[in-house]
C-alpha cells in the first residue's frame, strides 16, 4: 500500500455496546488504561448500558456487542485483543 492509501484508507467505524455489570465483574485493573485508549479512537462509538439482559453470558464471561455480533473472551485482555481485530 503506498503512502497516500495508508493517509487516507478509512478505518472501519465500531460500535460496540458493553453492559455496565459484565465490565465490572471481568474487568482487571491492569487493563484499564489499554481500555480507555481504545474507546478514545475517533472512529469507535461506545454505548453502555446498566443491563443488556443476557444474563447467562454476562455470568460465564466478558463479552461485548461490535457492530451488532456478540464477542466472547476468556478475560478482558482477550476482550480487547478481539475488539482491536474488529478495525
Amino acid at each position: 500500500m503506498n503512502m497516500i492509501q495508508r493517509l487516507f484508507s478509512k478505518q472501519n467505524k465500531l460500535k460496540i455496546e458493553l453492559c455496565q455489570k459484565n465490565i465490572q465483574q471481568f474487568l482487571k485493573e491492569e487493563d484499564i488504561e489499554e481500555y480507555q485508549k481504545f474507546f478514545s479512537q475517533k472512529n469507535i462509538t461506545l454505548q453502555e448500558y446498566e443491563c443488556q439482559s443476557r444474563c447467562k453470558e454476562c455470568r460465564i464471561s466478558p463479552y461485548a456487542i461490535v457492530n451488532g455480533e456478540m464477542i466472547k473472551a476468556e478475560n478482558s485482555a482477550e476482550l480487547l485483543d478481539k475488539m482491536k481485530q474488529q478495525i
